[in-house]
């Protein structure tokens, strides 16, 4: 991996998180009109197969797979499918503020247990970098911890969890060209969203798009641009340093509640940003300094 390809991974990561903390405010705008979380899944993943097919054509790409790969895609498709589902469908119960918290526990689950699945060194630098960005998520959230309903703290809590399984398997899964692994993917999303829409009577015919057409249109369009950059950003950097910088989805969330939903930002919350950002900056120097400490290390003859 060089530095350029590392460097463009972050800003590849902190473009997704950006359109993700983009997205979820409209998924809540779209629960208000009756659209439920799996139901918008099922119509974002068909959207995306014909883009993927269409740019796919025009491209002249393979949708070949690795054949080594087939099990960590398999993994990925599940693992995006409850995903998505658990955190879309979080936000029907759950303001966005406080379903974003409890889903941004996913970087401290990538960060603890990166030492039994990517054999990475827990280093105190790296231990004081996620506990900075989880206070600064916290102070950013912790306000709206006033009206909580079980329901939508189990699905962003199974949410995280799926996300921490995702982010370990994309950094894995390198050999798969990026239009394939999409393609395959969303194809393993789509009968798994449907099967669990049908088993919890949420699934919905295409006239529920028409229910609020405008965030349904931001909310599909926002998850696909994260999701093609989050998987452009997993194959040049770690999941530990993606898990950090997906850190700036929150207060993205936060803030764009606040400017569309009227959710107003406390000074507590300006300063839990703060401490994201400064968070993020840090293990990007880190990563830097990392990565060139690894060109200058000689290689035995």
């Amino acid at each position: 991996m060089t530095r350029s390809s590392h460097g463009s991974g972050l800003l590849l990561a902190i473009g997704s998180a950006s359109c993700y903390g983009f997205n979820i405010v409209f998924a809540r705008m779209a629960s208000f009109a009756g659209a439920s979380g799996s139901a918008i899944v099922v119509y974002r993943v068909l959207l995306m197969l014909v883009l993927v097919a269409a740019v796919a054509a025009i491209a002249r790409r393979s949708l070949a797979m690795a054949r080594e790969e087939r099990g960590k895609l398999l993994l990925l498709g599940l693992s995006s499918a409850l995903q998505g589902i658990c955190y879309l469908s979080s936000v029907a119960f759950i303001p966005v503020t406080v379903a974003a918290v409890v889903f941004y526990t996913y970087p401290i689950i990538i960060v603890l247990t990166s030492p039994f699945v990517e054999k990475a060194p827990l280093t105190p630098a790296l231990i004081g970098v996620v506990a900075i960005a989880t206070l600064g998520v916290g102070l950013v959230v912790g306000p709206a911890f006033s009206d909580l309903d079980w329901r939508g703290l189990t699905l962003a809590f199974g949410a995280s969890i799926a996300t921490a399984i995702q982010f370990f398997t994309a950094a894995r899964c390198t050999r798969t060209g990026v239009v394939a692994k999409v393609f395959w993917i969303q194809l393993i999303i789509l009968p798994t969203s449907i099967l669990i829409s049908l088993v919890t009577g949420q699934f919905a015919p295409p006239s529920i798009l028409a229910l609020a057409p405008f965030a349904m249109t931001m909310t599909i369009g926002g998850y696909i641009a994260g999701f093609v950059l989050q998987f452009l950003a997993l194959g040049r950097i770690s999941a530990v340093a993606a898990g950090i910088i997906f850190c700036t989805e929150p207060v993205v969330a936060s803030l764009t509640s606040a400017l569309i939903l009227k959710e107003g930002l406390s000074p507590l919350q300006i300063a839990g940003g703060a401490l994201v950002l400064a968070a993020i900056i840090t293990n990007v120097l880190l990563e830097q300094r990392r990565m060139k400490n690894t060109a200058l290390v000689p290689i035995a003859d």
